[in-house]
């Protein structure tokens, strides 16, 4: 890194957001929120340094951009931007979770089977220049004349000023690795680690059968362990559908692990006869022939009563409904939260299609 002599030069960590409940109205530039890796690239010539928001150098796992950066970029510049792995259906974070390795020859094959891609969505530094300084209309303006025309792996963030169509975004961004809305203010400067943009994601609402739960360290429930059915999926006539393990839903207080404690007893008993991931006890997460169903991952035997157990079979019989952020490869990206009980639903009613998501056309638009 000590060879770049740019305006700007590492370590720098990028500006961030605080998160809303609504897009705002006001002078800003509304932006699609990409479900990526955030990353901030320098360019000196031919040095060229990725680094992630945690200023940590990401450019040996991506090293099928470096070419693409130095012939497209200007010789000496600074560009924020978001790190994703497209693939048919939209952004792949799993994918993208799989580069940050420490082998070479895994690195190097990944990079050829599953590349990344950059979409820049500001410019910290041009030439000698300090773009921070000067506010996100001008920095947009000159990053649209330098990285209007980008060409795949490289893409120019779509972006307006129209509230109305950022509010249409944010309807329709719910699928394809579109993760919500930013909106930043248009006359403000590049303000590094600090919340001065918003971001508004979608926060969805999900019915799913509670299959079993995770102690707390301090006694009590400390997760759900929630699946979803599968009626698409093919099964021996008749067979129920496979139960997939989508996720958690965690962050109780310490009442309320007591009293799920209580709650959820009655259906402790007769759990493992028969349980839908019964394959969980030997095959891990991976499913078996005899349970084609995602399992949750669970390296040890789990049973109640027994020693050392992750968690606690029960039976499929309750319905929670839970909301949720992202969902990657039809799972919870991060632990859900309780919202109520749903003892008014059949657990076989509770499907994999609710986590069903249109890739919006702006998808294909950018990255076809």
């Amino acid at each position: 890194m000590n060879d770049l002599s740019l305006p700007v030069v590492p370590p720098v960590k990028p500006m961030l957001a605080k998160a809303a409940r609504e897009v705002p109205a006001g002078e800003f530039l509304y932006e699609p929120k990409w479900d990526g890796y955030r990353a901030l690239v320098f360019r000196d010539g031919d040095t060229v340094e990725i680094t992630s928001r945690n200023t940590k150098s990401l450019t040996r796992y991506f090293p099928e951009l470096l070419g693409s950066l130095r012939s497209q970029l200007p010789q000496r510049c600074v560009v924020d931007g978001e790190l994703v792995v497209p693939g048919p259906d939209g952004l792949d974070f799993d994918l993208l979770g799989q580069r940050i390795h420490p082998a070479e020859s895994r690195i190097e094959r990944l990079a050829a089977e599953t590349p990344a891609h950059l979409v820049l969505f500001d410019l910290l530094a041009l030439g000698d220049t300090d773009l921070r300084p000067q506010p996100l209309r001008e920095r947009r303006a000159t990053l649209e004349s330098i990285a209007g025309s980008a060409r795949a792996p490289l893409h120019l963030t779509p972006a307006t000023v129209d509230l109305a169509l950022a509010l249409e975004w944010f309807d329709r961004f719910d699928g394809g690795g579109f993760d919500g809305v930013m909106a930043k203010p248009l006359d403000a400067p590049y303000e590094s680690d600090k919340r001065s943009q918003t971001k508004v994601k979608h926060h969805r609402s999900v019915d799913c059968v509670v299959a079993g739960y995770a102690e707390h360290r301090n006694g009590g429930v400390g997760s759900l362990k929630l699946g979803l059915y599968d009626p698409g999926a093919v099964v021996a006539p008749g067979a129920p559908p496979p139960l997939h393990h989508v996720g958690v839903a965690s962050s109780f207080s310490a009442s309320m692990r007591r009293t799920l404690v209580g709650e959820l007893q009655p259906l402790v008993e007769g759990a493992e006869d028969g349980h839908p991931w019964a394959g969980a006890l030997d095959a891990g997460d991976a499913g078996t022939d005899a349970s084609p169903a995602r399992l949750p991952g669970s390296p040890n035997r789990w049973s109640a009563g027994r020693a050392g157990a992750d968690w606690v079979p029960l039976r499929p019989e309750r319905v929670v409904e839970v909301t949720c952020e992202n969902v990657s490869n039809s799972r919870f990206r991060h632990p859900a939260r309780f919202v109520r009980w749903r003892p008014d639903k059949d657990p076989l009613e509770c499907t994999m299609d609710q986590l069903d998501t249109p890739t919006p056309p702006e998808f294909h638009e950018l990255f076809d």
